[in-house]
């Protein structure tokens, strides 16, 4: 298919990322064309995506597409979970799943209503999007629509800028998040390892950040 023209540029899903450095290598030794685009489940309720899909797509140059970026429609205020229970409309339900939020989701999406107000958006899924659009670049969430108001709430998104501070507290308050081995011993090179510092010198080369909606007064 990329050799008739009929693919210009190739994407992969839900696959470890080790297999995509790997399959990018074999493309880049064997003149192939490699993945340029990864699509897998990340969001403020499951961070499992930045251990090692995140770093991997940094050093091969890869845009990110996340999905499940809304938490499978779990985002929602305390007064919106409240107005669905009254009309009976409750909300989606995978295999018997309780469609109301655990005590967990409950704790991010009141600090997820915490930033939305003192960035002055007006819903939460809005600073969700945000966030993962902010971490690192060239991230294009898919997220479906139903209504027009979702559609507004994806595109308010766009004009959200999140301080560092900002990103610190929703990581705070959500679910815990464990590096792994090795990551937990050497670090993500954002802060001197004492086991670096104490075999040389230590000069941080700094990443690529993400593009953010310029800051008005």
């Amino acid at each position: 298919l990329v050799a008739s023209g009929k693919v210009l540029y190739l994407g992969i899903s839900d696959t470890p990322a080790w297999v995509v450095s790997q399959a990018n290598q074999y493309a880049e030794d064997h003149g192939k064309t490699p993945f340029v685009i990864y699509t897998g489940k990340w969001s403020v309720l499951d961070r499992s995506f930045e251990r090692d899909i995140i770093p991997m797509a940094r050093l091969n140059g890869m845009a990110l597409a996340p999905w499940g970026v809304l938490g499978a429609g779990r985002l929602r205020t305390d007064e919106e979970e409240e107005e669905r229970a009254q009309s009976g409309e409750n909300g989606r339900s995978v295999a018997g799943e309780d469609w109301k939020r655990t005590e967990g989701e409950k704790r991010m999406c009141r600090a997820l209503e915490k930033v939305a107000e003192e960035v002055g958006a007006k819903s939460i899924r809005s600073v969700a999007i945000a966030y993962v659009m902010q971490k690192t670049p060239y991230v294009f969430p898919l997220i479906g629509t139903r209504t027009i108001e979702s559609f507004k709430e994806n595109m308010e998104a766009l004009n959200i800028t999140l301080t560092p501070e900002q990103v610190q507290y929703i990581e705070s308050e959500g679910p815990s998040f464990d590096v792994g081995f090795p990551n937990s011993l050497i670090g993500d090179g954002t802060t001197p390892n004492f086991m670096v510092l104490m075999g040389g010198i230590y000069q941080r080369m700094p990443v690529q950040s993400a593009l953010r909606p310029p800051v008005t007064n």
